[in-house]
């Protein structure tokens, strides 16, 4: 449930008092706030001191927090100019990403800016980012620390410079031609418009909402400004342990949003089932159990490690469409059929086709590996044709 807290602009500018309620900005600005209570005063002070002069603004905080960083917001508003709303969330879906996702949604301005609570971005550069935008004719702006005139000063200690460096080069190697032209795809500071937000290909996971932007939706052209990453006004950073293990599963589910890029990586975790396959085969052996109902049995070693593998690495968005110990029989049933049909396949090959064996074992495990994965997607993991239907319908 989201609760929603708006306050309008100062009581004395002409053109809140000319119509009560003010007209959207020329720019919505959107912050994402965790227990931010002792910074989020501060940022609203430097908005005012330098966005309103020189564009029309509205501020879009989308709050997670468990302090009283709500009741901050609305006493610090009130001194604003413009109008500031807050809407509080009681479960973070999404993380910060989600938090941008539901500002963006909440946004009347066709120039949507991006910036952390924190004061560690500028204000400043806000009419800057959308005046190259408009030059530029541009989607998206993204504010760089990684260009001329940039710095990443801010950040506290080799170690948070090491694992921001690591992320970016990380990142543009997986994402070459989709991150192009784009030197800090880390950034939470950008500008973009909301013609060119399509929300509902949007999936966030995590504090990296401008790479699921420009992987999922990428606007149709980008532009960079410089910016100097500033020391937090107050409070402590939220980048955490599990906040890194929430980034690499981030981009593990955009790396294999192509059917494609699953089967490879489909492949590449059952040949990892080979392991726990062999060394269960080798220990019931050697407890002198006869190799048939061993190999039988340790099959099933390599179903569940691929199974888990799969769950977490490859269709972890998809699990919602069917209850676990559907998903588990089935997947199971698909795996074990893979060894029945492989058999009868390779002496269809030999027989009717006069492959060697060799070639023809070969040609079935590519048949049965592309059927195994075509059928884990359609029966495992697809949504049910119902629940299709009735969204559809609902739709």
């Amino acid at each position: 449930m989201t609760h929603e807290y708006t306050v309008p602009g100062r009581l004395g500018d002409p053109a809140v008092e000319a119509t009560e309620v003010p007209e959207p900005g020329a720019v919505t600005i959107v912050v994402p706030t965790f227990n931010e209570s002792a910074n989020v005063r501060q940022l609203l002070h430097q908005i005012t001191e330098s966005v309103p002069s020189r564009l029309p603004c509205e501020v879009v905080f989308v709050d997670d927090s468990t302090d009283d960083t709500p009741q901050v917001i609305e006493e610090a508003a009130k001194d604003c100019p413009f109008p500031v709303t807050v809407l509080h969330r009681e479960e973070p879906v999404g993380g910060l990403g989600g938090a941008v996702v539901e500002g963006m949604k909440a946004a009347g301005s066709d120039w949507i800016v991006v910036m952390d609570g924190d004061c560690q971005h500028p204000p400043s550069l806000v009419p800057e980012l959308v005046a190259t935008g408009e030059r530029a004719n541009a989607g998206l702006v993204v504010a760089s620390r990684y260009i001329k005139g940039g710095s990443r000063a801010g950040l506290a200690g080799s170690y948070r410079i090491a694992v921001s460096r690591g992320a970016t080069w990380l990142t543009k190697a997986l994402f070459p031609r989709r991150l192009h032209g784009i030197s800090d795809p880390m950034s939470g500071f950008f500008a973009i418009r909301r013609s060119d937000i399509a929300a509902e290909a949007l999936k966030p996971l995590g504090y990296k909402i401008l790479l699921e932007l420009a992987v999922r939706s990428r606007p149709r052209a980008v532009t960079e400004v410089p910016f100097v990453f500033q020391e937090r006004f107050a409070g402590e950073s939220k980048s955490t342990a599990a906040e890194g293990r929430r980034f690499l599963r981030h981009l593990a589910g955009l790396r294999t949003a192509g059917p494609l890029a699953r089967m490879v990586v489909f492949g590449l975790i059952g040949l990892t089932g080979f392991v726990p396959n062999l060394a269960a085969l080798w220990a019931m052996t050697e407890a002198g159990l006869h190799y048939l109902p061993a190999e039988i049995i340790a099959n099933q070693f390599g179903v569940a490690w691929n199974f888990l593998l799969i769950e977490k690495l490859l269709f972890r968005e998809r699990r919602v469409h069917r209850h676990w110990a559907d998903r588990t029989v089935r997947f199971a049933l698909l795996a074990n059929a893979d060894l029945v049909l492989r058999i009868p396949l390779i002496a269809l090959l030999v027989g009717q086709f006069g492959l060697a064996v060799l070639p023809a074992t070969a040609l079935a495990l590519v048949i049965t590996f592309v059927l195994r994965f075509v059928g884990t997607e359609a029966l495992v993991y697809l949504p049910r044709r119902s629940r299709s239907r009735t969204a559809r319908s609902t739709a």
